[in-house]
């Protein structure tokens, strides 16, 4: 069974869960946020490997939270 995180803002939504790696775990990171052109949704697997699955987890959602300021802030263009 994977870990799972989720964190939610006012028109988007960052999610992770665990994927057991060799050397530990990593995780797929989900995001999705609205806009005036529509609900984008975009998922990457993070590149880090942890010993803990909680580590992964965290990091992960910290990396979907810094992913979604650029993406809103329109420094990344996917």
């Amino acid at each position: 069974m994977a870990l799972t995180g989720q964190v939610t803002g006012d028109d988007w939504t960052v999610s992770t869960h665990s994927i057991p790696v060799d050397g530990g775990f990593c995780c797929e990171v989900h995001v999705a946020h609205g806009g005036a052109a529509g609900e984008f949704k975009h998922q990457f697997r993070h590149s880090k490997i942890f010993a803990r699955e909680w580590e992964t987890v965290l990091d992960g959602l910290r990396e979907g939270v810094v992913w979604i300021g650029l993406k809103r802030a329109a420094t990344i263009h996917l």
